[in-house]
């Protein structure tokens, strides 16, 4: 319920009721700034902050015939208004309304994105330490290399998450800038004052310089940091995907009662939350793209970059909302299987700890590449045979001439291994824990 919460509240920012409400917001604020400066009578915008209004509907039918948006959303308040109405727009251009509101707007997304990202960390944070101490195997290149924690793994993906709220923090910074310059950037018809005032009380910071639009830079840093973020919940949560494998299943989304698995297959349990995530991250990747190719426009502007903007802006924010709430509830009901990470940990029957056997040998004076082949050897045999790979070393007279027999066996003790976890837990989350 709360995930269909939060994304409707981003969807409301997107809707065509929001964006001419701020629309007007915005040229409402430019018409209190000009009656600052005199350039606008005080009755004249009294009488505009009472009557100005629009219709959705209004604005469609008049854009069908101008095929201007902004001149349709002007002409419909002008309906409302009067006379007085020749003082709304004065001595602005489109964009100074366009990419003011849209930098409004992208930043009221960015502030619901941040908080989706504290509760995906508090989530994280929750089940890092309630599985701090869970061993596993863990794997490079999908193969079985040195025990870890289920609880480290978590703390990975808690320390990248901060990074991409930080990201994200300064993307919505970054975006948080307006301009009301004029048809070039050069104030010709509005001092510098107008867009001062306007950008404080929307929270937002004057753009130092502009031409007919704010950069695009700016755009495609706030699109790329969502895309990073959504990376990132990619790469978790095909982890989750993968640990899911009938051959693995060391965890599992959760299946609920009277959920299906497969229209033909009735014992199937999938993994599709991981799965949806996996492909919704593809979309947003693409739409960073197409914001870094809105970067280099024509001249003072063009307007090639609008029509990518009007997809991208609502479907990105929107997309990485529903992801960071989709997986925070993925995570928070991760059903977790200790006893099949203790057994799938044991398969390759020792052969985890092929490197200390190697490291003491090269301690007790024996050179690398010696070492290595000692202990390849008898590694390959495991592969081979399946024989228990302690036995194995136990038996080398060649290795154990080196090695003594409580040295094998402190070797092979699993703490030799999660003896920095606390360690690396107060680096991730404070001493404070």
């Amino acid at each position: 319920m709360i995930e269909r919460y939060t994304r409707k509240i981003m969807g409301d920012i997107w809707s065509d009721e929001n964006k001419y409400k701020t629309w007007l917001k915005v040229e409402i604020l430019a018409c209190e700034a000009m009656a600052q400066i005199g350039k606008v009578p005080k009755k004249a915008l009294s009488n505009i902050k009472k009557k100005a209004n629009f219709s959705v509907k209004r604005i469609d039918e008049i854009e069908a015939e101008t095929k201007h948006d902004v001149i349709a959303f002007l002409t419909n308040i002008a309906e409302y208004v009067g006379p007085d109405s020749r003082y709304i727009h004065m001595g602005l251009t489109s964009s100074d309304i366009l990419d003011t509101s849209m930098s409004y707007l992208l930043r009221q997304a960015g502030k619901i994105i941040l908080k989706d990202c504290e509760k995906l960390l508090s989530t994280l944070k929750k089940r890092a330490f309630e599985h701090k101490n869970t061993i596993m195997v863990g794997r490079s290149h999908g193969i079985h290399a040195e025990p870890i924690t289920f609880g480290l793994k978590l703390a990975v993906w808690y320390d990248e998450m901060c990074r991409n709220q930080k990201r994200c923090e300064r993307a919505v910074e970054n975006i948080s800038f307006g301009k009301m310059s004029g048809a070039v950037g050069t104030f010709a018809n509005t001092p510098p004052s107008i867009e001062a005032y306007v950008c404080k009380k929307l929270n937002l910071k004057p753009a130092p310089a502009s031409t007919q639009i704010i950069q695009r830079d700016r755009y495609a840093e706030y699109f790329t940091a969502l895309a990073i973020m959504a990376s990132s919940i990619e790469k978790m949560a095909i982890e989750i995907r993968h640990l899911q494998r009938t051959e693995v299943l060391e965890a599992e989304e959760y299946f609920s009662k009277g959920q299906k698995g497969s229209s033909a297959m009735p014992h199937k349990r999938n993994p599709i939350g991981s799965e949806n995530l996996s492909g919704l991250a593809r979309v947003v990747r693409s739409n960073a793209m197409a914001a870094l190719e809105n970067v280099p426009l024509w001249h003072e502007r063009d307007i090639s970059h609008s029509s990518v903007e009007r997809v991208i802006a609502p479907d990105t924010t929107i997309l990485i909302d529903y992801i960071l709430n989709r997986f925070t509830g993925i995570i928070k009901n991760l059903v977790i299987y200790p006893e099949r990470m203790e057994k799938n940990l044991n398969i390759l029957k020792g052969l985890i700890f092929s490197q200390q056997i190697l490291l003491s040998l090269a301690e007790s004076g024996v050179t690398r590449e010696d070492a290595y082949r000692m202990v390849q050897t008898q590694a390959m045999r495991v592969w081979k045979d399946e024989q228990d790979f302690k036995t194995l070393i136990l038996k080398d007279k060649e290795i154990c001439s080196h090695l003594s027999e409580e040295k094998i066996e402190e070797i092979f003790d699993l703490n030799y291994h999660l003896k920095y976890i606390n360690a690396i837990f107060d680096r991730v989350f404070g001493k404070a824990g």
